[in-house]
């Protein structure tokens, strides 16, 4: 059995760990996440000019480490030099950006991952093949989640290993809505991820009955979450997982 379909609901996700208190997408969010109680977290990865697959929100590295320039143009020894962990305090500084294989064996059997491949600056690379592979290899498909706003990760996915368990993103706007329709479920049978504001009790009610679980992002007020809760959602992507695992205790 997958780990998700044995957890209890609503799964509370670190999103890019406890970022909140910690630069995101890193081991040191990811330990947080975990010490605050989150049996989940949500990271990002993209793949380096030279093909390794690294876990980093942005396409660029000017925004959260001290280098600059896109990710796909540096070689991973490149970026593994920067330092992940200053720009948000200089309490992490000497953080680094994490290889996904270094992550991925670092939680392994302890905790829920979803793994959102963010190649859409590139979504002809080979992302999804060699994240695919890398986590079959570590036996660890039941305990990986692969999302993505690209559909087409999701459907290359599935027919390389119909086992992977896929969740689709969904954006903002009229995209969002038209997402969830029977035209896109076959990449996505059994979970999606909306964002907060566009999910409602009847959004829920309806995935429910189309065998789907709602996993919702990014919920950090704890009203909201309150509220999601009350309407049945099956999981919640916050940046502040144990400020959430408080209202369930």
């Amino acid at each position: 059995m997958h780990l998700y379909d044995s957890m209890r609901k609503p799964v509370i996700f670190g999103h890019r760990g406890a970022s909140r208190y910690a630069p995101e997408n890193t081991i040191a969010a990811f330990d947080l996440a975990i010490s605050h109680g989150a049996k989940a977290f949500e990271l990002d990865t993209m793949l380096t000019k030279d093909g390794v697959p690294i876990v980093i929100h942005d396409d660029t590295l000017d925004r959260t480490t001290n280098g600059t320039g896109k990710v796909n143009q540096k070689n991973v020894d490149e970026i593994r030099e920067l330092n992940a962990g200053s720009y948000f305090s200089e309490e992490f500084r000497g953080e680094k950006v994490p290889l996904l294989e270094d992550v991925l064996k670092r939680y392994q059997d302890k905790t829920l991952i979803n793994i959102e491949l963010k190649n859409y600056h590139s979504p002809n690379d080979d992302l999804t093949k060699i994240v695919l592979g890398m986590v079959e290899f570590l036996d660890m498909l039941d305990q990986v989640i692969f999302s993505s706003f690209l559909p087409k990760n999701l459907n290359i996915l599935r027919s390389l290993n119909n086992n992977a368990k896929t969740a689709l993103l969904l954006p903002r706007g009229i995209m969002g809505y038209f997402f969830p329709t029977s035209l896109f479920k076959r990449v996505s049978p059994e979970i999606i991820h909306p964002p907060f504001d566009i999910v409602s009790r009847g959004t829920i009610i309806k995935e429910h009955r189309r065998g789907r679980s709602v996993n919702v992002w990014t919920v950090n007020e704890l009203k909201t979450a309150h509220k999601l809760i009350d309407w049945g959602v099956d999981g919640l992507i916050t940046d502040d997982p144990g400020a959430l695992l408080k209202i369930l205790r």
